[in-house]
């Protein structure tokens, strides 16, 4: 019997020991962050001390990208780490926007059962999973985060709302409400971006001793323009849109801070993976952010659309203040995350992003993609190597080699016939694998998507448009 104890004492003992050396794991998720819009990517109008620090602290990816242009379907790639166009999930899901002919509408627009998430596959490793902030992953009850693999919540189900607390309820759709868990609809007590800062804070605080991995996705710095007076203040040189989204933009920064400071503060830092990343290109219509020196904006497939800012820190394992340039998907942080937990990613059969920290530690030289594609209805990408596809609606489809024209101003398409002709069945044949979306936006939309395209194509056009100048070099 005394035998058998020790047995169990060291069985148990050495299952402590090993959850401990599991790195604690923190996604920090902006929602419609401009590309140029943090000094890390040379801004010298936003005020990110934090996020600069952060960068610094690891590795930033200089071609990162999400797997859509848009919100929804963007985050639907990043929880599956694979194309969520092969299981319908191709479309945004907003509610009174779908077209009346979509297969599922209303809150019925939603992350597919039997998709697993990322949540659900560390869970399998030991962690205890939290969400804050932004779902926008399915507002019926079925797709809720605690039974997707969460086992705490403090948001909102839906895509946007307001950043200070409602007053009353008069037409304010569930979904925009913040909960608690599982349907306790509880106002924050301040500033959205802060107060969901806060309770991640105190997740930390009372799970230190065990590996957890925290979804944080702020609203910041989607519409609704709102910011504290105090954070608008720092920006007296700014006006209207632009200065809200920089004041909103320090409240994002603060945010991010304040958890790696507790990180510190725990001595959590130095094996915990902080990931910092963002849904999508900046709608620099919408909310002033820029994109430069990338074309294009949210919604649409040049650069400025689904290039994003992409940072990841473990300075246990990764080397600090380093960069890495092959192109990579936020749909790699599934695996990467699941292999820095102790899984095997043999074991994840349908996934279509890589483990990351290989590459990143200079292990495999290789890429981490010789292909990515993007697609929303007609228009598609394809990505082979280092050379671009466009394939639009309503013109001749383009090419660009992108190391050599990041801006993509020189169409290579006329140049290279045979290239295009190639990679068009390319793009082709992988449709061809693809699920029909579960719902569709409504025609129009597909114009006003072409024409927020063609307002800021190039640079030079959105600095005449943002700065009343055009752009110098």
């Amino acid at each position: 019997m005394k035998s058998l104890f020790y047995t169990l004492f060291l069985t148990c003992f050495f299952q402590v020991v090993s959850a401990q050396k599991q790195p604690n794991i923190i996604l920090l998720f902006a929602d419609d962050a401009g590309y140029a819009d943090f000094g890390f990517h040379g801004s010298k109008v936003m005020i990110t001390p934090n996020l600069d620090k952060l960068a610094k602290s690891g590795v930033r990816f200089q071609q990162g990208y999400v797997t859509d242009a848009t919100c929804g379907p963007s985050r639907a790639g990043l929880i599956t780490g694979k194309y969520q166009q092969r299981f319908g999930y191709g479309e945004i899901n907003v509610p009174g926007y779908m077209s009346e002919n979509s297969k599922f509408l209303g809150d019925d627009m939603g992350l597919p059962l039997d998709q697993v998430t990322m949540a659900d596959y560390l869970k399998k490793l030991g962690y205890t999973n939290a969400m804050y902030g932004k779902w926008h992953l399915g507002d019926a009850d079925r797709f809720h985060p605690l039974k997707r693999g969460f086992d705490e919540f403090y948001g909102f189900r839906g895509g946007a709302r307001s950043y200070f607390p409602y007053k009353d309820f008069k037409g304010i759709h569930d979904d925009n409400k913040m909960e608690r868990d599982f349907g306790h609809f509880e106002e924050p007590d301040g500033y959205v971006t802060d107060v969901l800062a806060d309770r991640a804070i105190n997740f930390i605080e009372r799970h230190q001793d065990k590996p957890f991995f925290i979804y944080l996705a702020f609203n910041a710095v989607h519409t609704p323009m709102e910011a504290t007076p105090e954070d608008l203040a720092k920006f007296p040189n700014l006006k209207g849109k632009r200065q809200e989204v920089a004041a909103m933009t320090l409240a994002l920064d603060r945010a991010c801070g304040n958890i790696m400071d507790k990180l510190k503060e725990l001595g959590l830092d130095e094996n915990t993976i902080v990931v910092f990343s963002n849904d999508n290109g900046g709608p620099t219509d919408k909310n002033a952010s820029i994109n430069l020196p990338l074309s294009g904006t949210k919604s649409n497939h040049l650069e400025g659309g689904i290039r994003v800012p992409y940072l990841i820190s473990w300075p246990k394992v990764l080397k600090k203040n380093s960069t890495y340039n092959f192109p990579v998907s936020t749909m790699d942080l599934l695996p990467t995350f699941y292999a820095a937990g102790g899984g095997n990613v043999a074991d994840l059969k349908d996934v279509d992003g890589v483990n990351l920290i290989p590459f990143v530690q200079g292990k495999n030289d290789e890429r981490p993609h010789e292909t990515l594609f993007w697609k929303k209805e007609t228009r598609a990408v394809y990505r082979e190597g280092d050379w671009k596809l466009i394939r639009f609606a309503d013109r001749p489809a383009e090419l660009y080699f992108v190391p050599e024209d990041t801006s993509e101003l020189n169409n290579l398409a006329s140049k290279y016939p045979s290239r295009v002709k190639d990679m068009y069945k390319k793009l082709y044949e992988w449709e061809l694998t693809l699920e029909r979306p579960m719902w569709m936006l409504k025609q129009e939309f597909e114009k006003y998507d072409n024409d927020r395209m063609d307002r800021y194509r190039t640079p030079e056009k959105v600095q005449i448009e943002m700065f009343s100048k055009p752009i110098k070099g």
